[in-house]
């Protein structure tokens, strides 16, 4: 990556607490942000990803190494200066008495008002557009405490927003929302990184998510940091060895997590379309193994006419027509 589009690099980083016993977290740390990139912190829990951000935000101090911000050391920066270049979204749900969202947007502001802390008409217009960019227009002068997990988040989204910085770090912003809510946010992240050239970086448990809208993923491995686009990290298997020791899979063919399990039987499957894929996929959920045998003591086949779908089983010499995956499913199970 050429320097002058790198935002964000570390360099022999080393993270953990420093106190009287140092105690550290993760050592020989070597990234980079690039401008207008999306990147998203995967790791399991407790390997270090809060620690790593907030050291990124020097709202933990590191151990050793050096950050650098538009090539510049993070060390150097005045704290007015910082909060200008780094906009930082805890995973703490916010609770505040009588705040309205309009209020804790305009907490954003601060390190471009004056010493009184009172905003222009151009801060004003700031917040608004904050407000209005993730979708909470409407609810501007709602309480904070009165509107959903997802809003919440939304609205600590916009206060980084109206803070101005080129580089927005999230620690799980998804933490806690449905399955909506977490679309929608990383949807908003998505755009902000696009149309507004932000660079941001977030953690997330949801592997999911980070594939399908990260531009870079950072995969935190007990002994290194691997980052690539999440097709390169598939590529090399990088995404297996977060599952080495578990009882989850990754099939690098479809993207797909799933359960290891021992296969029970083979079943000879055939059809087309969307309710092969479907079919095909229950199988494999219980356990089956999808076979080209056509002389396979089990066979499934699948007809679909106006719209009426019908699975027929075979097994052995007895013939079962059944109407759904599910009324499939019980039967094999027996």
């Amino acid at each position: 990556m050429n320097e002058n589009r790198t935002i964000l690099k570390t360099r022999n980083l080393e993270i953990g607490y420093a106190g009287k016993r140092r105690r550290p977290v993760f050592s020989n740390i070597n990234l980079v942000a690039g401008e207008a990139e999306i990147i998203a912190l995967v790791g399991q829990n407790g390997i270090g990803k809060s620690t790593l951000l907030r050291s990124l935000t020097r709202l933990q101090k590191s151990l050793s190494g050096d950050i650098f911000i538009y090539n510049k050391n993070l060390e150097e920066y005045g704290r007015l200066e910082l909060a200008k270049t780094i906009g930082f979204v805890s995973t703490e749900i916010v609770h505040i008495s009588n705040l309205t969202i309009f209020d804790l947007v305009g907490l954003g502001r601060f390190p471009h008002t004056n010493w009184l802390g009172r905003m222009r008409e151009n801060d004003i217009r700031s917040v608004r557009n904050a407000i209005n960019l993730v979708g909470l227009k409407h609810l501007a002068y709602n309480n904070i405490n009165e509107v959903s997990d997802g809003e919440r988040q939304r609205a600590m989204i916009a206060r980084t927003l109206a803070q101005d910085t080129s580089l927005m770090i999230l620690d799980e912003p998804t933490a806690f929302l449905d399955l909506p809510s977490k679309y929608e946010i990383i949807h908003i992240l998505t755009e902000l990184s696009r149309t507004k050239e932000r660079t941001i970086i977030f953690s997330t448990h949801d592997l999911n998510i980070a594939m399908q809208e990260a531009d870079m993923i950072w995969l935190m491995l007990p002994d290194r940091i691997m980052s690539g686009s999440p097709e390169d990290l598939v590529l090399d298997n990088s995404f297996s060895n977060i599952f080495a020791n578990s009882k989850l899979h990754f099939d690098s063919d479809t993207g797909d997590f799933r359960m290891k399990r021992r296969p029970a039987e083979n079943i000879y499957l055939y059809g087309k379309g969307k309710s092969l894929y479907w079919t095909q996929r229950a199988l494999e959920r219980l356990g089956y193994n999808l076979t080209d045998n056509r002389n396979s003591e089990t066979a499934i086949r699948l007809e679909e006419e106006a719209g009426k779908r019908t699975w027929i089983l075979q097994k052995k010499e007895k013939i079962l027509k059944l109407k759904s995956i599910y009324e499939l499913s019980l039967h094999l199970k027996k």
